[in-house]
């Protein structure tokens, strides 16, 4: 790889890692469509088993006529050696297009820096090409899921001095349980592998009733659901719960 003071190579090109936002097109920020409409390259993740991607679908309105769109799969393992493996192909393949002189921007649900893909390619890109300039990366935030979700469902997140537990839902149910006892409102994440188990550790603590339930949002599929006894046993991939403290006058159903 050269180094970056060659003045024989092209100009450094810019990475944007991008939030698209939960799923529908018009939650993207301003910020993130000017990015995306300047770009020469798209790059978006997906599984190894096929190059679908729900950010690039999210995102195709707002993408130039002309960009060169390129999939970065990851394999679906816990193989640790596998899987850095594909980070340090991808983080190349990325840093190769920057150096070419080309913009480029990196899909991602939600927010780039909240259990995102996006952390990884970072921290992966800086290692495999530690020369590049700290501006060659810009990171444009986007809306979360659970904000877009607390939005349609009207259910407020915190306020005052309350806290806000952000919790994925993959742990063990006794780490889940102690975690969202001690918080004032929680918001759990990946909750479709455990669901069953993250319901029993709700209910139990009495929390299942104001908990509400949302899958797929602003996407085909979508489920909403005011209450835990209202949702599906096995929900989508794409599935969250709000926890909220319970208040009197709180509206958070669907309209």
């Amino acid at each position: 790889m050269p180094a970056f003071n060659d003045t024989s190579r092209p100009a450094c090109g810019t990475l944007f890692g991008i939030g698209v936002g939960p799923g529908e097109p018009d939650l993207l920020t301003l910020r993130a469509a000017n990015a995306l409409s300047r770009v020469h390259v798209v790059f978006a993740a997906s599984s190894t088993r096929n190059d679908y991607s729900v950010a690039l679908d999210i995102a195709r309105p707002h993408l130039p006529a002309d960009a060169r769109i390129e999939t970065l799969g990851f394999p679906m393992t816990r193989d640790r050696g596998a899987l850095a493996a594909a980070w340090e192909a991808n983080a190349r393949a990325v840093a190769d297009t920057l150096l070419k002189g080309e913009d480029a921007a990196f899909l991602t649900l939600g927010d780039p820096l909240i259990y995102s893909t996006f952390g990884y390619l970072l921290r992966t890109l800086r290692r495999v090409a530690p020369d590049l300039p700290e501006d060659a990366v810009q990171v444009v935030p986007g809306v979360t899921s659970y904000q877009a979700a607390a939005a349609r469902t009207r259910t407020i997140l915190c306020e005052a001095d309350e806290t806000l537990l952000l919790v994925p839902g993959v742990n063990g149910t006794d780490k889940l349980a102690a975690d969202v006892a001690g918080a004032d409102n929680a918001v759990i994440l990946k909750a479709y592998r455990k669901f069953p188990e993250i319901r029993r550790v709700l209910d139990e603590q009495g929390a299942a009733e104001q908990a509400v339930f949302v899958s797929r949002l602003g996407l085909p599929g979508e489920v909403i659901a005011p209450s835990l006894a209202e949702a599906p046993d096995a929900p989508h991939y794409l599935t969250l719960l709000l926890v909220p403290k319970a208040r009197t006058g709180n509206d958070s159903g669907e309209a």
